[in-house]
């Protein structure tokens, strides 16, 4: 077998400290002497302490180290402790002897098999190649059908807004679509459900019409999508500031135009409430509306397609009056859109409403903040009006501004077009409360 010799020399200090805490070249550093044959296995090591180190060791030395005591250390190539297979020469002459030496190295120092480990993890850790990740079949098919569903549910909804926007520019729609729904009554619920779901307007009715009390008037009220959501009955409590305040409902009436909308919110009312007795329901105008201060005015009016419906409701009256001519809170939610004269029919709600503490509490859907979101609205707004009776493009603010009411509170949710608004009605200038808050 041929051999190969190498000459060894490394320094002692710990790799990675700076050349001014190395041995200087002046002194004796220890090293080894080790001779490998050609497979890289060690067959002779001896130590020496009288030479002077001074070479230095490159980061390439180092990687060809790491990887031959490796491959010392290896079961498979390594030979039994304690004896090492080498070729030496002794005294004169003899050159290739190969002689069994005993591995002693001196106390102290490390075994030629377990040399101590280096700081830098890349000497004694080999490097693991990379693994790529790669992406199962079933999640790219999963993916490119959710992509192919969105694109075409999004070329559904552009196709069916052109079309659209085409007949709604060739219809003459009027201003008054009220009659809409007397057509639309039966399935209204069914219809907005949806949509009133995702946009979770069912929170925000809620909390309006927890702020109503005392004698209270709903407009528009259509199928009493807000029935579930009273606190009939009055009681003392608290309001946010901690103020004591008389809470829940004395009486509730109820007014809508149409009256097949008016016949289900009754059943609805009745199957929550059956014993509630203060509650009225009216087929009318509400710019006619006035409060029940008198049993004459409490006549529960329709005019509901059979006739034993109709003499069944008309036969019906309030026992019941107000104390003043005014009522402590007027609801309307989703009704200014549908009404033919919106300003006009604020005003009057707010000449009805008690002018000290009363409150009028809307919540309308109109323009948005955004303009490319408003032109959508405007080009389909005769076509949405002729089908659910709704102009969904009124600017809400607007309206508000015109009636003259103060506005106590006015939000929006839904990229503007959702308004919920507190109105009160507008305190004259020579009030008794402002002349005593001046004072």
């Amino acid at each position: 077998m041929r051999m190969a010799s190498a000459l060894v020399v490394f320094n002692l200090a710990a790799p990675g400290t700076s050349p001014s805490r190395r041995p200087s070249s002046d002194r004796l550093t220890p090293f080894l002497i080790a001779n490998y044959d050609e497979r890289g296995r060690a067959w002779d090591i001896t130590r020496t302490s009288s030479v002077f180190a001074t070479a230095k060791v490159n980061h390439t030395y180092w990687l060809r180290r790491s990887s031959m005591l490796n491959m010392t250390s290896s079961p498979a190539t390594s030979k039994p402790a304690g004896k090492v297979s080498a070729s030496r020469s002794h005294g004169s002459g003899q050159m290739g002897k190969k002689t069994s030496l005993p591995l002693s190295p001196r106390p102290g120092m490390p075994s030629p098999t377990s040399l101590p480990k280096r700081a830098n993890p890349l000497l004694s850790t080999p490097i693991k190649p990379a693994v790529k990740n790669t992406v199962s079949p079933r999640a790219m098919t999963v993916f490119g059908v959710g992509v192919l569903t969105i694109s075409t549910y999004c070329g559904y909804l552009y196709t069916s807004y052109r079309r659209d926007v085409v007949e709604s520019r060739s219809l003459n729609v009027p201003e008054d679509v009220s009659d809409r729904y007397n057509e639309t009554a039966r399935n209204y619920d069914a219809e907005v459900e949806l949509g009133e779901r995702l946009m979770r307007l069912g929170k925000r009715r809620k909390e309006l019409v927890r702020m109503a009390r005392g004698d209270v008037l709903e407009v528009s009220c259509g199928t009493g999508r807000n029935m579930q959501y009273y606190q009939l009955g009055e009681r003392r409590g608290v309001d946010e500031k901690g103020k004591a305040q008389i809470q829940g409902c004395r009486s509730v009436t109820f007014v809508d135009l149409s009256p097949q909308m008016v016949e289900i919110a009754q059943k609805k009312f009745e199957r929550l409430y059956p014993d509630f007795p203060k509650a009225a329901f009216r087929v009318q105008n509400a710019k006619e509306v006035v409060p029940p201060s008198s049993p004459s005015t409490a006549v529960i009016k329709s005019s509901s397609t059979t006739p034993e419906t109709q003499s069944q409701t008309q036969s019906q009256s309030q026992s019941w009056t107000t104390s003043k001519p005014y009522f402590d809170t007027v609801l309307q939610t989703m009704g200014l859109c549908s009404t033919p004269d919106p300003v006009g029919l604020l005003r009057h709600l707010g000449s009805i409403t008690e002018p000290q503490h009363g409150r009028i509490l809307l919540l309308e859907h109109g323009r948005s903040y955004y303009g490319w979101l408003n032109r959508i609205l405007d080009n389909l707004a005769a076509a949405h009006a002729n089908r659910h009776g709704c102009w969904w493009n009124r600017d809400i603010g607007q309206i508000v501004e015109q009636s003259g009411l103060e506005v106590v509170e006015m939000k929006r949710y839904h990229l503007g077009t959702t308004w919920r608004v507190i109105l009160r009605p507008k305190r004259e200038s020579g009030s008794k409360d402002e002349v005593q808050a001046a004072r």
